[in-house]
């Protein structure tokens, strides 16, 4: 689904449109990937595993973002105590790959150095085909980490190879990452009532 079809004069216009788009974007979202990656997710926090998560540019945002909501408030008055880092964090770490190896390693070298057998890593890429995404996620193949790949556009290798994907059809950025965030959102909403305490008689997102 392409975004803008045409010229579109009026900021109005171009708001209705956007928001129009978003939504059937959001619609045509296969529900039994996203009810798997909810399931793996919880499965995932349960059993005390690691949960790691990367993106380049306005997706590197989401990870980080993703990191402060579901340890901050996914914890809020519940028995939840997830265990998320984000690859996108350390310019430190990622310069040092990038200087002294490749761009294209810079998630990959980190799970390397942190993860584990059974861990879970989110990979977030509109394009699907940035190369250290497809290391990242050869990486967790080859070590037996699961992945969940949120893509954009024609979703790349990252939706053909991820153990579940979530691929939203959108040629525009800015669609394909609300899209990102909103999926982000929904799921640690979901999972923090389910678990929330029943003496809390309000829920505070």
């Amino acid at each position: 689904m392409k975004f803008p079809k045409k010229k579109i004069d009026k900021i109005n216009n171009f708001y209705k449109e956007y928001t129009k788009t978003l939504s059937e974007v959001l619609h045509s979202l296969n529900l039994k990937n996203l009810s798997r990656f909810s399931d793996l997710l919880e499965k995932t926090i349960l059993m005390n595993k690691n949960i790691f998560v990367c993106g380049n540019g306005g997706s590197a945002a989401i990870a980080n973002h993703l990191v402060c909501d579901y340890i901050k408030l996914m914890r809020k008055n519940t028995k939840l105590k997830p265990k998320v880092i984000s690859l996108s964090t350390s310019i430190e770490l990622i310069t040092a790959i990038s200087n002294d190896f490749s761009y294209d390693k810079i998630f990959s070298d980190q799970l390397d150095y942190l993860a584990n057998k059974n861990d879970l890593l989110i990979l977030i890429s509109s394009s699907g085909n940035s190369k250290n995404i497809i290391n990242a996620l050869r990486f967790c193949k080859k070590n037996k980490i699961k992945t969940v790949g949120l893509s954009g556009f024609k979703g790349g290798y990252l939706s053909k190879n991820a153990d579940i994907s979530l691929h939203y059809n959108c040629e525009n950025y800015g669609i394909s990452e609300d899209s990102h965030h909103i999926v982000m959102h929904v799921i640690i909403q979901y999972l923090r009532q389910k678990y929330l305490q029943s003496n809390i008689k309000k829920t505070i997102f």
